[in-house]
C-alpha cells in the first residue's frame, strides 16, 4: 500500500482562486497498471491508439472531433435558447446573455449562494427564476429539457425542489447555514454567444446541487460536461415528502456493484476505510485525472460486475439526452472499457459516509455522500479533456486556421 496526498480536485490550470486547495491524505493500493494496460488517464490525442486497450487487443481509436454528432438535440437547443431570449425584456437578455469568450463560461459551483469557497463568495451569474415571469421560467426550463433524458430532466427538478425540504430540514433540525437561502427559484440560466449558425455557442443551469453545461460547436457537436446533481436531503426525513430518495439508482447500483465483487476484488476497489469530505474534482475548471483514486479495473472483474460497472456508467451518462448519451457512450467503447476503474472508501453498510469513483481513459464519475450524517449526496461526470467543449473546439479553432490560411 502507499500513501498518496490529493489536492481536493486540485489542477494546476484551474482558474478563479489564489486560495491554497486543502489536502486530503488517502491510502491506495499500489497494484500497478490494471490488467498490464498503462493506467487510466487522459486519453490519447484524438485518432491515435488508446494507451488503455488491452494487451493483445485490436487497437481502439479514439474518435476525433468529427466523430459523432447529434443534429437534433442541437436543434433543439438552439430552438428553445432562441424561445427563451425572445421573450425575455432588454433587461433580462442583458443578464442571461455573454459573449462566449467570456471567462464566466467557465465559472460554477455546486454550492448555494452566498457560502465562501477558495477565497470567494459563491455566485450563480445569469438570470433567476425567481427573476422571470411564468412564461419565461417555462421557457427557461424547456431549454433545461433539450439537454436531458426523460429521467434526468425529472431528476434536476426534484433537486431544485428539494430547496423547500431542506428549508424545512433546517427548521426542524435548528442547524442554520449563515447567508444561504433556501429558494427552488434560485436557480441561473445563462446563454454564451448566439444560438445558432457556425460559430459555437453553450448554455448552462445551475444552482445548489445542480449544475449542466452544454457547449454546441459546428453547430452539430454537443459536449456535456460538467454534469453535476446532487441532493440535501439525500433522503427527507421530515414532512409530507418523508421517505422520498432522488438520486436513489447513484447509491443503490454502486452498492450492489462493491457486493458483488469477491474478497481479493473487494480489497482492490476499496481503497480506504474512510471516506473523503468531498468530491475531488470539486467545481474546478478541469478535472485532473492524478486527483482520482484508481481502483478496480473492468478487465479484472467478473461478468456480473463488468454489468454492473457498465450499468452504473451509464446510468451517469443517460442523465444526457438519449441523442447526445447515445454518442457520448460510443467515445467511452471507443476508448475502452477495459481501463475503466471502480474504486470506493467508506463502509459497505449504509448509514456511514461513503464515497465513489469510475474512471477511465477519458472520463470520470466521482460520488460522495458524506455530509449531515451522511444524508447529502454530490455527483459529477467529467470529461477530462472535453469538458467546456475543448476538445471540440480545438478541432474548431485548428480547421478555421487552416481555412483562412488558404484563403
Amino acid at each position: 500500500m502507499r500513501t498518496r496526498t490529493c489536492a481536493l480536485g486540485g489542477d494546476a490550470a484551474r482558474s478563479n482562486t489564489s486560495a491554497s486547495v486543502s489536502e486530503q491524505r488517502i491510502v491506495v493500493p499500489d497494484e500497478g497498471a490494471p490488467c498490464g494496460a498503462p493506467d487510466a488517464g487522459p486519453a490519447a490525442a484524438p485518432g491515435t491508439t488508446n494507451p488503455g486497450a488491452s494487451p493483445g487487443a485490436t487497437p481502439a481509436v479514439i474518435p476525433t472531433a468529427t466523430g459523432p454528432v447529434t443534429p437534433l438535440a442541437a436543434r433543439r437547443m438552439v430552438e428553445a435558447a432562441t424561445h427563451l431570449l425572445r421573450v425575455l425584456d432588454r433587461p433580462r437578455r442583458q443578464a442571461i446573455q455573454l459573449a462566449f469568450e467570456d471567462q464566466e463560461r467557465f465559472r460554477w459551483n455546486y454550492r448555494p449562494d452566498g457560502l465562501e469557497w477558495e477565497g470567494r463568495t459563491v455566485w450563480h451569474d445569469g438570470l433567476r427564476l425567481v427573476n422571470m415571469t411564468l412564461d419565461q421560467q417555462r421557457a427557461a426550463l424547456s431549454l433545461l429539457d433539450t439537454g436531458l433524458s426523460a429521467r434526468g430532466a425529472q431528476r434536476a427538478r426534484a433537486i431544485m425542489s428539494l430547496e423547500r425540504n431542506l428549508r424545512e430540514t433546517e427548521r426542524v433540525s435548528g442547524k442554520l447555514v449563515q447567508h444561504a437561502v433556501r429558494d427552488p427559484e434560485l436557480y441561473a440560466f445563462a446563454v454564451f454567444g448566439e444560438p445558432g449558425g457556425s460559430a459555437p455557442w453553450s448554455w448552462r443551469a445551475g444552482g445548489h446541487h445542480l449544475g449542466l453545461h452544454f457547449t454546441i460547436v459546428d453547430g452539430d457537436r454537443i459536449a456535456p460536461t460538467p454534469l453535476f446533481f446532487g441532493a440535501h436531503p439525500a433522503e427527507v426525513r421530515h414532512g409530507p415528502d418523508r421517505g422520498r430518495r432522488t438520486l436513489p439508482e447513484e447509491e443503490d447500483m454502486a452498492r450492489e456493484l462493491l457486493r458483488a465483487l469477491d474478497v481479493s476484488q473487494r480489497a482492490r476497489a476499496v481503497f480506504s476505510a474512510t471516506a473523503p469530505e468531498d468530491i475531488f474534482t470539486d467545481a474546478y475548471r478541469n478535472a485532473n485525472p492524478a486527483a482520482i483514486p484508481r481502483g478496480l479495473p473492468f478487465c479484472a472483474m467478473s461478468g456480473d460486475p463488468r454489468e454492473r460497472l457498465v450499468r452504473l456508467v451509464r446510468l451517469y451518462v443517460n442523465r444526457a439526452s438519449d441523442e447526445i448519451a447515445s454518442a457520448e457512450w460510443r467515445k467511452i467503447e471507443a476508448a475502452g472499457l477495459d481501463a475503466i476503474t471502480f474504486a470506493w472508501a467508506g463502509p459497505e453498510a449504509p448509514g456511514a459516509g461513503y464515497y465513489y469513483a469510475i474512471k477511465g481513459p477519458t472520463f470520470a464519475i466521482e460520488y460522495d455522500n458524506t455530509q449531515d450524517g451522511a444524508n447529502h449526496i454530490h455527483s459529477v461526470w467529467r470529461n477530462f479533456t472535453g469538458d467546456w467543449g475543448e476538445d471540440v473546439l480545438a478541432h474548431h479553432y485548428r480547421e478555421s486556421h487552416r481555412t483562412a490560411a488558404h484563403r
